[in-house]
């Protein structure tokens, strides 16, 4: 991996995304991600390969590091933040859906958050876990393996995910930023 410059050429097209370092923290994105024209990246940001990032999402890097592991998509107007002594990390094979607000908690691979969903200081989300959409997993809450947390307060339902959705999510966002990284072009 290594930091990307924003008006560089890939896969013949001009990216211009805003990537911002902050001082000396600057973004690291590996070459096969798919950075989208409209997300804004800043500072101690970590992405993986072959993860993608969506029109209006937000990770900001700036008292903490925040790590994206590989194959993860961050959908539209979803907004990654840390603290300075906690970072946020998603692992690898993980779908964030849309509007999602994840603030230095730790998501294991192979994870779905739903679309709405908040999940705040300290919770750890075990890898083939899901977190329903609209759901507000508060401070400390330990998701297991296998489990769904719903509801806002998130009430955690041991069992009850379905890994099949999350593997289908990850191959279909992969699948999407191919075809963006090959066809999107500005018009205006």
């Amino acid at each position: 991996m290594r930091a990307i410059d924003s008006d560089e050429r890939s896969a013949g097209t001009l990216r211009r995304m805003p990537i911002y370092a902050l001082g000396s923290q600057e973004p690291v994105i590996a070459g096969d991600a798919f950075i989208h024209p409209d997300a804004v990246i800043i500072g101690s940001v970590t992405i993986g390969s072959e993860s993608s990032v969506w029109p209006s999402a937000v990770l900001r890097g700036d008292e903490g590091e925040i790590r994206i592991g590989a194959r993860t998509s961050v959908q539209d107007a979803s907004v990654l933040h840390t603290t300075p002594d906690i970072p946020t990390v998603v692992g690898d094979r993980c779908v964030v859906g849309h509007i999602v607000h994840l603030e230095a908690c730790t998501i294991h691979d192979d994870v779905l958050v739903g679309n709405g969903s908040i999940v705040l200081h300290q919770v750890v989300v075990e890898s083939w876990s899901i977190v329903a959409a609209n759901s507000v997993v508060l401070n400390g809450t330990h998701v297991p393996s296998g489990a769904i947390a719903v509801g806002s307060p998130a009430v955690v339902k041991e069992g009850r995910a379905r890994p099949e959705l999350i593997s289908e999510g990850v191959e279909a966002y992969v699948q999407r930023a191919e075809r963006f990284r090959r066809e999107l072009r500005r018009i205006d």
